[in-house]
Parts: C-alpha cells; structure tokens; sequence
C-alpha cells in the first residue's frame, strides 16, 4: 500500500541556500519540485556523496519515525544538520501512519551492542542472586524471575543469534521481527552487514511485508539484489536531482555485471 503518496520540496530560505543540505547539488536541484511515490517500494540509487542518507534522513524527521538503535528523532544530535531541509519537506498522505521505523545500517550495530550489554546485566543480576547466601531457593527464584522474563523476551524477537547480534543474520532477525502491518520503513544501505544470500533474503521479507501487510518502504542502497525488488520504483539522484531509471540501466546494476563478466579486464589496471 502506497500510505506516503507524494514529497515536495520547498525552496529554503534564501539565507540557507548556499549552506549546507541545501549546498549539495542534489538537494539544490530538488527546490521547488514533487516526488510522486507510485510503488509500494521506492528505490534511491546514487553514488557517494550523492546525498542519498541526507534526504533519507530529512525525510525521517518530516515523517517523526521511530529510529532504531539511537536516540529518537526529535533528540537524535546527528540528524540536526538536516532538520532545515526537513522542514521545508511537505509530505501527503493516502493514509497517514507512524507505524513502522528508520534505519541507517551503522546504527544497528549501536543498538545491537546496547542489547548485547543489556543481555549480559541481566544474567549478571541472575547470577548475583544465585550467589546470595541470605536468600532461600524460592526467594532466588522469584527474584530471578523478571530478569528471566525479560532474556527470554529478547531471545524470543531476536533468536539465538542474539548473543553474536551484530553479524548479518541478527540484522535480518531484527527485519523479521520489527517489520509490522501498515508501516512505512526508511531504511538507509540496509544491505551493509548481509551476505548476498541475506540480501535476497531481504528482498523476499520486502515482497512479503508489502503484499500481505500493506507496507511501504524507501529504501536507499547500492545492492544490484535489492534493486531487483520486484515492482520497485527506481529513482538515481543525480545533481540534476532525482530521476526515474530502469534496473539495468542503473551504474551500480551494470558495473557489477561487467565486472562479473570479466574481473581480469579490471583487476590488470590495478
């Protein structure tokens, strides 16, 4: 379901223009212009520096989601340089929702170490009643019991892998089990910690989340797999702004396969 329908893009104030996110020749270009989303699954492709992860996260302010693995977006310190650009975003809505979450791949391994380390205080606080001499068998165990609850709630949302969460698999767990009905995800280079397997692994979890539970997604990636998203809308931000191209018409798509084709052509020039 397409719950976001469309993104405009006010001109900033004339006294921000030549500042930073307004600087960057892609956002430059974008002033005074629409992005129709007509996909359930929008695909931003660009290279380096583009200023992919500024509009990503500009657009993460203008919507409120919820962050994974940092502070709230309201809070979030490193998201203060885009929230000029956010504010000049007028979004529409099909039907508005705040379901769903923003994601940047390097704040996943932040919230796995939180995790991680709530993991450990907990079976440490286990431990430390155990080890409590004043206390009876059934008084360890009713002390023991919310700590209990808590790692076994843990373990169920996010698997054994929970004890290694900051490899691929955990990162893909926590797409399974945070994904939800009706939510709409921005999710920035999700594919940084999967393997290629795991990434169409991601690309299946996306088709399914989207045709059986009404999502949306924005996702902005240099994986050749998750541009293959079926029915997906690409868009290439350029500094000419952002433009609709096809899978294989993509640098990153046909880099890849002529690199594929023939590695020795590439590698001789090293």
């Amino acid at each position: 379901m397409i719950h976001l329908r469309s993104i405009a893009f006010r001109a900033p104030p004339a006294e921000a223009a030549q500042r930073f996110p307004f600087a960057v020749p892609a956002i430059a270009a974008l002033s005074n212009t629409r992005l129709d989303l007509t996909t359930p699954v929008t695909l931003l492709v660009g290279e380096n520096g583009s200023g992919k992860s500024t509009l990503m996260e500009a657009l993460a302010v203008a919507i409120g989601s919820i962050t994974v693995g940092t502070e709230d977006v309201s809070r979030d310190v490193t998201l203060d340089a885009v929230r000029p650009l956010a504010d000049t975003l007028k979004l529409t809505w099909n039907v508005k929702t705040k379901r769903g979450f923003f994601l940047r791949a390097e704040d996943f391994f932040g919230y796995a170490q939180r995790m991680q380390r709530t993991l450990q205080e907990y079976q440490a606080e286990i431990q430390r009643i155990e080890d409590d001499d004043t206390l009876s068998k059934a008084a360890k165990g009713l002390a023991q019991l919310p700590y209990r609850r808590e790692i076994g709630d843990m373990r169920h949302s996010y698997g054994s892998g929970l004890d290694t969460i900051s490899h691929g698999e955990s990162f893909l767990r926590l797409f399974q089990t945070r994904f939800v009905p009706n939510g709409v995800y921005l999710l920035d280079e999700p594919e940084a910690p999967l393997s290629p397997m795991r990434q169409l692994a991601l690309v299946a979890l996306i088709k399914r989340t989207v045709e059986e539970e009404g999502a949306q997604f924005i996702i902005a990636t240099h994986s050749p797999i998750l541009l293959a998203a079926p029915q997906a809308q690409i868009l290439s931000l350029t500094p000419q702004g952002l433009t609709p191209i096809a899978f294989d018409e993509t640098e990153h798509v046909r880099f890849t396969r002529d690199f594929l084709n023939n590695p020795e052509l590439f590698l001789r020039h090293l």
